[in-house]
C-alpha cells in the first residue's frame, strides 16, 4: 500500500516552486489559485523571501497548492493512502476527493488570515520539546498553561501558549528533554485560535463535500475517516484541536504502509517516519521536492500502488471504533467474507455497555486490523472492508 502524506506549516523554503514553473501549464495554474486564495502564490513560490513566506496568511495557501501542483503530476489513481499535517490535511482531503482543489485553496486561504488575524490578538507562540518521557512531557506542559499542540512521534511534542509559559517550560524542561523555542506568530492548534475556527466554519457551512475514494487520515485521532461531511467538520475542529501525527503513523503501520511519498515542500514528514517507522517493515521513502523527483516517485506507485487492470479497481474501506474499550468482533466472521452496509461487524465494550460496529459499505472483509479483546481507541482502525469501485 502506498501512502501520499502533505506537509504543514513551517516547512516551506524560499524559491521552492521555481522549477514546478517550468512545467505546462503550472503558472496559469498557480495564478487561478491565486485569486482563490487572495495571495500572489507564484510571487511566494519563487520570490519571496524566508520572512515574507512565515507570514500564517501566505504560507498556508501556498503549501495546500504546492501539493496540489505537484499531485497532478502523479498516477494519483494508484495510491490507496492520503494524509496531511495540520494545514496539508487540506490537500490531502483534496487529493482523496473530499473536495475539489479550488475549494481546498479557498479554505486555506481563509483558515491563513483568520488565524493570522487570531495570533494579533494577544502574544503566543510555540515550542519543541525535544526527549524525555512523553508524559511528563505533558504534564510539564500543561503544568505551565500551555498546550500540548503537536505530537509528532520520535519524541517531539510542540508546546503552545503564552509567551511567559513558554519562557517558563524553557527555563524548567522536562527531565532528559530540551526546549527549542519556534519562530512562530501564534499558538496553533490551541484555544487561542476559536477566532479562525469560528471563521472557517461559518464559510465550511456553505461547502458540500463528497466521500473520500481513498483511505484519508485525520490529525485529530490517527482515524480513518470515510465520510465527507465528518472530514470537513474535522477540518474546521482541528484549527483549535491538537495535531496527533504520531497516530497518523501508527495507522500507516497498521494499515501496512509499504510506500510513502511526500509532496513538495517535502523532506518534514519523510523524517518523522523514517524515524517512526523503523526495521523490517519499514516504508521506502519519496520526498518530491522538484520535478527531477517525478521519475522515482511514479516508480515507487508502480512498485506499492495497485497493481494496473482492465478489472474494475478495489477500493478500500476502513471501519473505525465508535469509542475507546475493548473490541469483540462478531463471531463466524472471517475474513474473506462478503458482508453488507449496515452489517454489524462486532461491538467495543464500553463501561457503558456495548458500541456496535457496523460497515459503512458492502464488500469483502479483507482484513482485521484489530482482534478479539485488543483495547482500542476512539477512531481506531478496526477492519479494512474490499469492494469494486
Amino acid at each position: 500500500m502506498l501512502a501520499v502524506l502533505c506537509p504543514g506549516q513551517g516547512s516551506q523554503k524560499p524559491g521552492f516552486l521555481t522549477p514546478w514553473l517550468d512545467l505546462t501549464g503550472a503558472e496559469s495554474r498557480l495564478r487561478w489559485w491565486s485569486a482563490l486564495a487572495g495571495v500572489d502564490l507564484v510571487h511566494l513560490g519563487t520570490a519571496a523571501d524566508a520572512d515574507e513566506i512565515r507570514d500564517t496568511a501566505r504560507t498556508q495557501p501556498l503549501l495546500v497548492a504546492a501539493a496540489l501542483l505537484a499531485a497532478e503530476h502523479l498516477p494519483m489513481y494508484d495510491v490507496a493512502l492520503t494524509a496531511g499535517h495540520s494545514v496539508g490535511e487540506l490537500g490531502a482531503a483534496a487529493l482523496a476527493g473530499v473536495l475539489p482543489a479550488e475549494t481546498a485553496i479557498t479554505l486555506a486561504g481563509v483558515r491563513g488570515r483568520e488565524m493570522a488575524a487570531a495570533c494579533a490578538l494577544e502574544p503566543t507562540s510555540m515550542a519543541a520539546v525535544l526527549g524525555g518521557d512523553p508524559d511528563e512531557v505533558v504534564a510539564a506542559i500543561t503544568g505551565h498553561g500551555l498546550y500540548p499542540a503537536n505530537r509528532n512521534g520520535s519524541g517531539q511534542i510542540v508546546a503552545a501558549g503564552a509567551v511567559a509559559g513558554l519562557e517558563k517550560l524553557a527555563a524548567e524542561p522536562p527531565t532528559r528533554a530540551r526546549v527549542i523555542r519556534l519562530q512562530v506568530a501564534g499558538a496553533f492548534h490551541t484555544p487561542y485560535m476559536a477566532p479562525a475556527e469560528a471563521a472557517l466554519a461559518t464559510v465550511a457551512a456553505g461547502i458540500i463535500p463528497t466521500d473520500p475514494t481513498r483511505i484519508l487520515l485525520s490529525n485529530l485521532d490517527g482515524a480513518a475517516v470515510n465520510h465527507g461531511r465528518e472530514i470537513l467538520q474535522r477540518l474546521v475542529r482541528q484549527v483549535t484541536a491538537p495535531v496527533r501525527w504520531d497516530l497518523c503513523m501508527t495507522t500507516l503501520a497498521d494499515l501496512g504502509v509499504t510506500g510513502v511519498i511526500e509532496l513538495p515542500p517535502a523532506g518534514t514528514l519523510a523524517g518523522l517516519v523514517k524515524r517512526e517507522l523503523k526495521g523490517a517493515g519499514a516504508p521506502e521513502i519519496v520526498t518530491l521536492n522538484t520535478p527531477d523527483d517525478l521519475p522515482a516517485a511514479r516508480d515507487l506507485i508502480a512498485r506499492h500502488g495497485m497493481p494496473p487492470s482492465h478489472e474494475p479497481a478495489i477500493a478500500f474501506r476502513v471501519v473505525v471504533a465508535p469509542s475507546a474499550g475493548t473490541f469483540v468482533p462478531t463471531e463466524q466472521l472471517a475474513e474473506g467474507d462478503t458482508v453488507r452496509a449496515g452489517q454489524i461487524i462486532g461491538h467495543v465494550a464500553t463501561r457503558q455497555g456495548p458500541a456496535e460496529v457496523t460497515a459503512h459499505d458492502s464488500g469483502v472483509l479483507t482484513e482485521w486490523l484489530a482482534h478479539h479483546d485488543d483495547p482500542v481507541a476512539p477512531g481506531q482502525p478496526l477492519a479494512r472492508i474490499g469492494g469494486h469501485a
